[in-house]
């Protein structure tokens, strides 16, 4: 195993950062050959990509699917597990939700140095990571074995959010096939975590690495990200008072309480989507704040008013807002409906900040990033992307607010995310492979292998 380490003195970013030439028509439609060759590839990365169930704590198999892969490509391996101990003293971090458990779980990173750096440097992410899959049975064919039917490719992960590791690692080779390597450092970096904390690209950041800019090629629909809001995780524990349920009276029910206090939190949604309250990015959505009652645990005997009761909501808010305030605004709130609710009468409730602790960011939507990119994807798919904010958060906002690299997301076009039958279209994979390769020629300028 390497520990190649990226330069810590510059961080990798290149001082040179004027624009560079836009590769000229015979090699832009060459590039573009070249990433069409490599979709074969490109889609057995992704089918054995799914087939790793790498849920959180798993994701072993499939860093090793990476490592592999980048090391084919002539990369510098550099694999490193998360330091919690480190990592907890540093600005962005969130508390892991399952503690302690870091050991073996690595982060793998792919990098590439020029003979002579002349480029602007660049990092490619994406989590390997996935979420649960729900009910097995729900699905159409097993959420681990990757199907193609009808131009898509389904399974659990294969849009959120392996085929944009698939498709940079594609657009990487597409470049290496015909004999060039980009003209600055890049780093393409699979991370562990994305989905619960982020801490894997945290960990990217105290590793040394930096750039003149972050592409995460998320599944957005090859639109280019601008905002994304800040998110939160906070698990609401109540305590009430047991009783028999021959007289329900003599106690306080902990789920019906749990229910009222998530009601009284649900409230804030109203006032935070306020148009007074908003960042400018989101003046136009229709509700980007979203405060979601995702996990309920309560309760010891169906003919026992229940003692205790756990409640898992995910909170949204804006760029720009502290997260301390935020945290505060809740408690408020909690202690308030306490206080006033008389249906909460003798009941106890505790707030548990863990898991995400994310702060929202944003971009100058005329940023060369964003330009570059744009130009891009209008020389492969003949139209102008859209701009969006995003209601979620991903990794960007580690690039962006804590290590001096601007960053965005541009990826395919994937359907039920999270849910069941996940699926990604293999043409919009195939076109996200063609923008990044030209991206990459573009940005980083180009050098005979």
């Amino acid at each position: 195993m390497s520990t190649t380490q990226p330069n810590r003195a510059k961080d990798g970013k290149n001082p040179q950062t004027s624009n560079l030439a836009v590769p000229d028509a015979g090699l832009r439609a060459a590039i573009l050959d070249a990433a069409d060759a490599a979709q074969p590839d490109c889609v057995n990365l992704l089918s054995d990509l799914v087939r790793q169930p790498s849920l959180l704590g798993a994701e072993a198999g499939a860093q090793a699917l990476m490592a592999d892969r980048f090391a084919a490509l002539g990369l510098e391996l550099d694999r490193f597990t998360v330091d919690e101990t480190a990592l907890s003293k540093l600005p962005g971090f969130s508390p892991p939700v399952q503690p302690g458990v870091y050991a073996g779980r690595e982060n793998v990173v792919g990098v590439h140095r020029p003979r002579n750096p002349t480029g602007r440097s660049l990092i490619l992410n994406g989590h390997i990571d996935v979420v649960p899959t729900g009910p097995a049975d729900l699905w159409t064919t097993p959420p681990f074995e990757p199907r193609v039917a009808d131009g898509r490719l389904y399974g659990r992960g294969a849009g959120d959010m392996k085929a944009g590791i698939a498709a940079y690692t594609a657009a990487f080779a597409a470049l290496r096939g015909l004999g060039y390597q980009p003209a600055a450092p890049v780093y393409l970096q699979s991370v562990i975590e994305e989905e619960c904390t982020g801490n894997g690209a945290l960990a990217c950041l105290h590793r040394g690495y930096r750039a003149d800019a972050a592409v995460i090629p998320e599944p957005f629909n090859h639109t280019l990200s601008i905002a994304q809001v800040g998110v939160m995780w906070v698990q609401l524990a109540v305590t009430g008072t047991p009783a028999h349920v021959l007289d329900t009276s003599a106690g306080r029910n902990a789920i019906e309480a749990a229910w009222a206090l998530a009601g009284h939190l649900k409230a804030l949604e109203i006032r935070w989507n306020e148009p007074g309250r908003r960042h400018h990015a989101f003046c136009d959505h229709a509700h980007p704040i979203n405060i979601n009652l995702g996990r309920i645990e309560g309760g010891e005997w169906a003919s026992s008013v229940p003692t205790r009761c756990v409640v898992d909501l995910r909170l949204g808010f804006f760029p720009g807002e502290d997260p301390c305030a935020v945290r505060d605004e809740v408690a408020d709130a909690v202690t308030r409906a306490l206080r006033d609710d008389p249906a909460l009468s003798g009941v106890a409730a505790e707030l548990i900040w863990t898991g995400f602790q994310a702060e929202g960011c944003a971009i100058d939507p005329a940023h060369p990033l964003l330009t570059a990119l744009a130009d891009c994807h209008r020389a492969v798919r003949g139209d102008e992307p859209r701009h969006v904010a995003l209601t979620c958060t991903t990794d960007a906002r580690f690039f962006a607010l804590y290590g001096d690299t601007p960053a965005t997301c541009y990826g395919p076009e994937a359907t039920r995310i999270h849910g069941l039958d996940e699926s990604v279209s293999l043409d919009s994979v195939r076109d996200v492979t063609r923008v990044l390769a030209l991206f990459i020629a573009h940005w980083c300028g180009l050098e005979p292998v």
